[in-house]
Order: C-alpha cells, then sequence, then structure tokens
C-alpha cells in the first residue's frame, strides 16, 4: 500500500474503504492480503536538522495473511469499524474507553469472540497499527491518548478557540486567577496572540515546581508563559508547544532534572520527537526550545545538592544503559549540532550521578525566589543548550 499523507479526518473513510476493498479482492481472487505500514522504530529513523525533528526512512512493516497473522489483521479491521463510527458520529473517546467500546462489541456478539483483548496494551496495538497503515494521527480518528494539555500561566497570553461547530471561545490567562489554561485536544484549533511582548516561554518538567513557581509571582514578574509539562509530554502537551513556538515565535526554555530519564525521553520527546511516534513528530515536536537545565557545571556553579545513581535503582540504571545505546544509534543524538546535549549524556554515563531541579531551593532556603533567580539569570547569560 502506497504511503498517503492525511490533510484532514474527511480523507480517512475513503481511504479505509479502500483499504478494505482491496483487502476483499485479493481474498476472493484466492490472493492473500498484504499491508504495509510505515516501521515506526529506532532503525528506520533520521533526524534532519534543518526540520528539527524525527522522521520516517523508507523502511515498511509487510503483514501478508497466514495463519501467525490472521488475528492480527482481522483485530486492525475491526478496531477501525469502531473508530470509523467515532468519525461519523462525532464520538471522541481515549485508548482505555476504546478498549471498553472493543470488549462490549465482543460481548454482545459471539462471532468476534476470537478477537477478544487480553488487556489494553493489545488493542492499542491494534490502533497504532492502523494509523500506520493509513499514516494519520489517531487524534485524526477522535482517538486521544491523554487529552490533558500542559498547565498553563500567563498575563499576557490571549487563546482563541474554533469549536467543533465553528464558534470561537476566548480565553485570557490573565483572567483566571490561580488556575491554569489545560489546553484540550488538538492544540491545533488554538489561535495565539499577546496582549503586550512575551519574552520567553519556560516549560517545566515538575507541574508541582511549575505551580510553585507561579504562586511565588513568576509570570507577574516576568511577560512569559510557565508551563507544567507532567514528566514525558503528552501528544497534547507537544503539539501545545509546538502552537506556541509557531505562532508567537519566543524563545522556550525546557527546565529539567538532571539525568538519562529526561534528556532522552522527555527532553528529546519535547524537541524532536521519538521513534515510536515518526508519522506525527511534525506535528507534535518545537524544534526550538533549548534545555534550560540543570546543567552538569551548575551543580558547582550554584553548590547544588546531587547524588549518585544506585545500582538497586533499576530505573536509573536502565536510562543510563539506555543512554549509552541512544549515543550510538540514536540520529539524534549523533547530530553534531546536538552535541551539547550527547555531553550531558556522557557526562551522566561516566559520573554516575543525578540532580533533580527541586534542588535549586537548596542555594537559599530563606528566599522561596531564588529558583527564579537562577533561572531568569541563566536566560539572560545564555547558560543552556539550543
Amino acid at each position: 500500500m502506497a504511503r498517503t499523507n492525511i490533510g484532514t479526518g474527511q480523507d480517512i473513510p475513503k481511504l479505509s474503504k479502500e483499504l478494505c476493498q482491496r483487502l476483499l479482492t485479493d481474498l476472493e481472487q484466492a490472493k492473500r492480503p498484504i499491508i504495509e505500514a510505515t516501521k515506526c522504530a529506532l532503525d528506520n529513523t533520521q533526524y534532519n536538522p534543518k526540520v528539527g525533528y524525527l522522521t520516517p526512512m523508507d523502511k515498511m512493516v509487510r503483514t501478508e495473511l497466514n495463519v501467525s497473522s490472521v488475528k492480527k489483521m482481522s483485530r486492525a479491521i475491526f478496531m477501525l469499524e469502531v473508530l470509523l463510527r467515532n468519525i461519523d458520529t462525532g464520538a471522541v473517546n481515549t485508548k482505555r474507553e476504546l478498549y471498553y467500546i472493543a470488549k462490549g462489541e465482543i460481548k454482545h456478539n459471539a462471532a468476534y469472540k476470537p478477537l477478544d483483548f487480553a488487556d489494553q496494551d493489545e488493542s492499542d496495538g491494534a490502533i497504532d497499527f492502523i494509523c500506520e497503515i493509513l499514516e494519520c494521527y489517531r487524534e485524526e480518528m477522535n482517538c486521544y491518548a491523554n487529552d490533558r494539555g500542559g498547565q498553563t500561566y500567563s498575563q499576557q497570553l490571549v487563546v482563541e478557540e474554533t469549536m467543533p461547530n465553528g464558534e470561537k471561545a476566548t480565553i485570557d490567562l490573565s483572567k483566571l486567577g490561580t488556575s491554569p489554561f489545560q489546553p484540550k485536544n488538538r492544540p491545533q484549533n488554538l489561535k495565539l496572540r499577546a496582549k503586550q511582548k512575551i519574552d520567553f516561554a519556560l516549560i517545566v518538567e515538575s507541574e508541582g515546581t511549575a505551580n510553585t513557581l507561579v504562586a511565588n509571582g513568576f509570570t507577574k514578574r516576568h511577560n512569559s508563559i510557565l508551563m507544567g509539562a507532567q514528566g514525558v509530554p503528552s501528544n497534547a502537551v507537544r503539539g501545545w508547544v509546538k502552537r506556541i513556538q509557531d505562532q508567537l515565535n519566543i524563545p522556550i526554555y525546557f527546565f529539567g532534572d538532571l539525568d538519562a530519564y529526561t534528556m532522552q525521553n522527555i527532553f528529546r520527546t519535547l524537541k524532536a520527537g521519538s521513534a515510536a511516534s515518526l508519522i506525527r513528530n511534525s506535528d507534535y515536536s518545537a524544534p526550538s526550545v533549548r534545555f534550560l537545565g540543570v546543567l552538569p557545571e551548575d551543580i558547582k556553579k550554584y553548590d547544588l545538592s546531587d547524588y549518585p545513581v544506585k545500582e538497586n535503582d533499576q530505573q536509573e540504571v536502565r536510562a543510563l544503559k539506555k543512554a549509552r545505546d541512544v549515543l550510538d544509534n540514536d540520529p539524534f543524538f549523533q547530530d553534531k549540532r546536538n552535541k551539547g546535549l550527547a555531553h550531558i549524556l556522557n557526562w551522566l554515563i561516566k559520573n554516575k550521578r543525578r540532580c533533580e531541579q527541586q534542588a535549586y531551593f537548596t542555594v537559599n532556603p530563606r528566599d522561596p525566589t531564588m529558583p527564579e533567580k537562577i533561572i531568569v539569570e541563566k536566560i539572560k547569560k545564555g547558560n543552556f543548550i539550543a
């Protein structure tokens, strides 16, 4: 099946019908149907610094109908029918809900019993397979893994949202009091403008620390946008940051922990996407985002509290092991323009230490604004990695 770039959800029913008709024709002609999908894996990934995010190469996953693949192909067509019904009715569901909807269809129709999903991973796999076949986003099929964008605060930002019925809703973030703005569903429906000049956006790995900075007056003292990224960024967070990048054209900085997991799973995903989402990285990555810290040199400069990676901390040990692998095989970290980020990974591997973003609170424990002062100082002095 040739690659097809999806523009809007309006194309999906037509392409789905063409796919199913081709499979049916092959069966009627006693041929084994074959489905081809983009291979979303690191060995099919390339990084072009001109676009700034990971893109797929030419490898395809070729699935031919046989005894071992019949369940995979049948489940994909079954789940495709469920998703197409959502497009037709305008219904929206999370992956978890779709799992139970599929279970409900199977429960009420004994003929579907052989397709039953043992757990959500299996139904998620079917959804991902469909998206890779059609080269569309699951969001275009009204499916969302996480409907919650990052908690965002600003005294200058105004957001105009186009509703499904075409109506416009205007949100002035300065009027929300202590409540954050959290964009939902498709950030692509949002149009941004500034009431007055916005100097920068700060993306904070920890939602709690982001909220603390706001409560202590960060956005009142600085013409800025401040957002909590809630760990590994969801598509909603990634799409929202890209919206800020594309529409406001302001510097964007990421403030997070100094550890291998943050570098390769959180920051890299925010900046350049991931191998697992190759077909959607163009709309869900923000190449201009810069790594503000914690940087290795910050530990000595600010006398930060750091600590060694313990051998019994399996998550950290796995992250360091993966760091060695990405330095050898990940085109993002291998690109010379990202040598500063690769240097941090090498430092982490060599020193086996980590430092959390909250360590800035140790610098002057009696000054609640000290982390803010350090962050602003680093921005002004260019103490970050682009």
